[in-house]
């Protein structure tokens, strides 16, 4: 009898270590996402743009190519594109640059823009003080809407050994369709780049 009695109580301990360990990992995967994408913003993580809120660099002589790249995901009739492909910033310098994104559907439709720089271990030197990206934009049919990206490339891009030489860093926007400001596509290998 306490032989049956100590393995049901062994029993008992397994089957709540168990549902711990259920309950843990479901708490761990609901938390990865947003711990995630704070990680990425503070630190420029995976081609994630700093965003700050002034620019306390000092300016250097030596520039940069800074390309920009825009895309609409399938399911939003935009066109979008920024007003010049590139332009070559000296190194803590702030820049303003203007993106044009028109509605070519025949309805309202409501769109949001995500973005990333290439290579991803620019990202880190590359600060962004204004943006449209993460905010959702409802555009009427034909409606066309300006809007800035106010940034500049950190000078201590120089002192990292990995991206010292860079002489060029791609920034790149996605307009996705949006519902309660969150994207309701995901990146595919089907993302389209919009003829300018």
């Amino acid at each position: 009898m306490a032989e049956t009695s100590n393995l049901q109580r062994k029993m008992h301990r397994t089957a709540f270590a168990c549902v711990g360990v259920a309950v843990g990992m479901v708490g761990l995967a609901y938390a990865s996402v947003p711990l995630y994408d704070l990680f990425c913003k503070v630190t420029g993580f995976g081609g994630t743009p700093i965003v700050r809120d002034a620019n306390g660099s000092e300016v250097m002589d030596r520039t940069i190519a800074v390309r920009f790249d825009s895309n609409v995901a399938p399911g939003l009739n935009w066109r979008f594109a920024p007003e010049k492909p590139e332009v070559k910033v000296k190194l803590g310098e702030t820049t303003t640059v203007y993106y044009k994104v028109t509605n070519t559907g025949d309805k309202a439709s409501t769109g949001i823009a995500t973005y990333n720089v290439q290579p991803d271990l620019a990202g880190t030197y590359f600060s962004k003080l204004e943006c449209f990206c993460f905010t959702e934009q409802t555009l009427q049919p034909g409606e066309t809407l300006e809007s800035a990206v106010v940034f500049y490339v950190d000078p201590r891009l120089v002192q990292d050994p990995d991206v010292k030489d860079l002489t060029s860093l791609t920034l790149s926007y996605t307009y996705f369709p949006s519902k309660g400001g969150k994207p309701v596509a995901e990146v595919t290998s089907s993302t389209k780049p919009i003829a300018q």
